[in-house]
């Protein structure tokens, strides 16, 4: 689905490599994404894995705004 030049540009924004995003990506497949806890715990583990402070102020903005889908479908619009 997405090509390597993807995956450079994310891994140059975020150090994190092609492999822990492929592991996220199936933990993320596999998750209730509507579950309230789930997801703070996901933002947790992003954050940590992209060594980023993720604040409580910011968390519940992401996870309302997954909850709410509002969300951009173009991901790699994102990057």
């Amino acid at each position: 689905m997405f090509g390597d030049s993807f995956f450079q540009k994310v891994e140059k924004k975020t150090n994190v490599n092609k492999d822990t995003i492929i592991s996220l990506a199936s933990k993320l497949q596999k998750s209730d994404m509507k579950d309230e806890k789930v997801l703070k715990d996901l933002v947790q583990e992003i954050g940590a894995i992209t060594g980023k402070e993720v604040s409580n102020e910011k968390q519940e903005k992401i996870v309302n705004a997954i909850l709410k889908d509002n969300v951009p479908k173009d991901i790699d619009k994102m990057f």
